[in-house]
């Protein structure tokens, strides 16, 4: 591994930045720290009441911020679209996407196309948003897609041929899945831009231990297991981003890169780390990248940025 030397957030003044799962938890502190920094921020949220209240503290603490909430659903691959066409309508030119949003550990139920939740939303939510704002990226400045990952990635296993879950289902199973998911999706994206000639590049992050609530949705025994381990192993929020940030921001990061904490206590220090297992396999990338163009009809000649 190695890391980021004595990295601090640039000013971002200039830049559009449209951020997934924007009002809560890491997307909310993704957001905070870009505004605090001159970027401008489009929250792309489900709850937009909810994100209305976030980006009113975010104006107090930071009066000048701009930053603005757009409706989107990552299980409803409508409003991805929807969203995507008000952008392009209003000529929004993008420079980061960071693809953030997500759920974990809830009770299995299916997408409208007959996915399973946390991989419809997780992965293929993503999938055919960035498709769709690829055109809006390639005129960006030093444009970037962030896709975020988790290291649970490597307990994760993924049969392109059974996306519903049929088979086995387990809340934790299934989030790991969704998260080896985003990664073959961010190093495959990486290998088709790169092939196409694009300016737009494909990192991987992840902010290791976070004190987030993304298992909100979970059972009552495991929220009081993952509070009790949240007091003693988790870094703070405003801390864990320090990855994504990086990712997003720094414009010496080599694309096709997973880009982690740097250890697993104390203050993240953005660090170029190695994947492993199926998170390495081209061939799992491609059969899960074939399926999603299926489900979700995006076909792969969008992806050339």
């Amino acid at each position: 591994m190695d890391h980021a030397a004595d990295w601090t957030l640039a000013d971002q003044t200039g830049r559009t930045f449209v951020v997934t799962g924007a009002g809560s938890g890491l997307g909310t502190a993704i957001t905070r720290h870009l505004a605090a920094r001159g970027g401008r921020v489009i929250m792309a949220v489900r709850d937009t009441a909810k994100a209305g209240h976030v980006r009113d503290q975010l104006i107090t603490d930071h009066p000048a911020a701009d930053l603005q909430i757009r409706h989107l659903d990552l299980l409803d691959l409508g409003t991805v679209h929807a969203f995507a066409e008000d952008l392009r309508a209003d000529a929004v030119t993008v420079d980061a996407l960071i693809n953030n949003g997500g759920i974990g550990n809830v009770p299995r139920r299916l997408s409208p196309q007959g996915v399973e939740s946390q991989l419809a939303t997780n992965h293929l939510g993503h999938f055919v948003l960035t498709a769709l704002l690829l055109d809006r990226l390639s005129t960006g400045r030093d444009p970037v897609v962030v896709t975020v990952g988790s290291g649970l990635y490597r307990v994760g296993r993924l049969d392109p041929d059974d996306l519903a879950a049929e088979r086995g289902y387990t809340p934790g199973r299934a989030y790991a899945r969704s998260k080896l998911a985003n990664v073959l999706f961010a190093l495959e994206l990486d290998r088709r831009l790169r092939a196409a000639g694009s300016t737009v590049r494909s990192l991987l992050a992840h902010p290791g231990m976070a004190k987030t609530r993304l298992d909100r949705d979970a059972p009552p025994l495991d929220r009081v297991v993952g509070t009790v381990l949240g007091l003693f192993l988790r870094r703070p929020i405003d801390e864990a981003v320090a990855p994504i940030l990086y990712a997003a921001t720094e414009t010496a990061a080599p694309t096709g890169r997973h880009i982690g904490p740097g250890r697993p206590f104390g203050p993240a220090r953005p660090t170029f780390e190695k994947l492993s297992g199926p998170a390495t396999d081209p061939d799992l990338a491609r059969q899960l990248w074939s399926r999603s163009e299926a489900v979700t009809g995006v076909d792969a000649h969008q992806l050339k940025g």
